[in-house]
């Protein structure tokens, strides 16, 4: 592993520790020469999964894709992010467990509001707005009156 400070092409590990679920190594690193340390992960390299799109088409599944779209539906409410990437582990555990590695996006979308409307109502609604595409204010008006019936 090169050194990102130095370019050396020697380090020694220094500390290494498993993810949580285990699908990934942390290791801490120090460069035999500059002496500077810096963290690497190791991941198992898979075959992708994908997720079936509305039209049929498929792409690989992306977490980080998901991450963001949670942290723009939760921006400026008091969620932790690391709630977050935990909804997202969630449903990459989902996919792993599927015996033909794919998933639909309606699938995801549906997971993802449910979580959300147990952690937080305006997240919720932010994301259902953009997943369910309403169509005009009739609709959204009709979510939120559901919403309130639920309390």
């Amino acid at each position: 592993m090169k050194c990102p400070f130095c370019n050396h092409p020697e380090s020694k590990v220094i500390d290494s520790r498993e993810s949580k679920k285990g699908l990934s190594i942390r290791r801490r690193r120090e460069c035999v020469v500059c002496k500077k340390r810096f963290t690497t992960y190791e991941k198992i390299e898979e075959i992708p999964y994908m997720v079936v799109k509305k039209d049929g088409s498929r792409q690989p599944f992306d977490g980080q894709k998901l991450l963001r779209g949670l942290l723009k539906a939760c921006e400026k409410r008091p969620i932790p992010v690391r709630k977050l990437e935990e909804i997202v582990e969630e449903i990459e555990n989902k996919v792993q467990e599927k015996p033909d590695k794919e998933i639909k996006a309606s699938e995801i979308g549906l997971y993802l509001m449910d979580r959300l409307k147990d952690l937080d109502k305006v997240a919720y609604v932010r994301f259902a707005s953009v997943y369910r595409e309403f169509k005009d204010v009739i609709e959204f008006k009709k979510e939120l009156e559901s919403l309130l019936k639920e309390k």
